[in-house]
């Protein structure tokens, strides 16, 4: 069996991912520093308290609305930012492994956002659609579970199925590969808010003329009661794991452009 770097790159991708973001940086901190107190007490006490601190910033929602305000600044889709559009591109966010309730895998959460708003511009539009996402662990690919939930969930058939992906720059590459076949080089590009301005970049640096169509803005409060918007929750830590991820990816990206 022949040594696949690209997959070696991109678990080694996910190991550093992981180490970076919360919750694991911010205990490694906090565990070195209580490590160091014995020989280097100011040093140890300094980064456990580091530690503390960022996991707190990271849950509270005025810090996790400045991370989040720059990555969602893309308004709403307006109809007239539409026109001229070739077509519809769904970005995947990932899989559930288990589901037998569905007989095997699906779609996570995440996925399902992008989908249900890819299918309501889609029925609205009448532009043909295209799902990416691929397996990099060698299961049946997002885009194939995608397509089947697009067509059983939502009565929308994708006519290109872009299964081959592990990122957003492949979702970009492999996508632009089968629109350009087709004469396509306009697109609406659905993906989470937060996600789209590393979307967008990697799509417009394919060539495409990329107009976004963004969803599922996690900065808004869905509470109305204005109490509860100093209260971290589970709510908050994950758009903050979110934002700092997508911030990350960014800085990626530019660095290897």
């Amino acid at each position: 069996m022949p040594f696949d770097t690209s997959l070696l790159l991109f678990w080694l991708k996910k190991l550093v991912a992981l180490v970076v973001l919360p919750p694991l940086m911010p205990l490694l901190l906090v565990a070195a520093g209580l490590l160091l107190l014995r020989r280097r007490r100011r040093l140890g006490l300094g980064l456990a308290w580091l530690g503390v601190a960022l996991q707190l910033l990271l849950v509270f929602p005025p810090a996790v609305g400045l991370l989040l305000a720059p990555l969602e600044a893309q308004p709403v889709l307006q109809p007239a930012a539409a026109r001229g559009a070739q077509a519809i591109v769904i970005l995947g966010a990932g899989k559930r492994d288990h589901a037998p309730e569905f007989g095997g895998e699906t779609v996570n959460r995440l996925a399902l956002e992008r989908l249900r708003y890819g299918a309501r511009l889609a029925r609205e539009s009448g532009l043909p659609v295209l799902v990416s996402g691929g397996a990099p662990t060698g299961e049946q690919p997002e885009a194939v579970l995608m397509r089947q939930s697009l067509i059983e969930d939502f009565g929308v058939t994708p006519r290109w199925v872009e299964a081959g992906s592990r990122d957003t720059r492949d979702n970009a590459r492999l996508s632009a590969l089968q629109l350009k076949e087709a004469g396509v080089h306009r697109v609406l590009l659905v993906t989470h808010a937060a996600h789209m301005p590393r979307a967008r970049a990697e799509f417009a640096a394919q060539g495409l003329d990329v107009v976004p169509a963004p969803t599922a803005w996690l900065g808004s409060h869905e509470s109305q009661d204005h109490r509860l918007a100093l209260l971290p929750s589970q709510n908050t830590a994950y758009a903050g794991w979110y934002a700092l991820h997508e911030w990350l990816g960014l800085i990626a990206y530019r660095l290897s452009r």
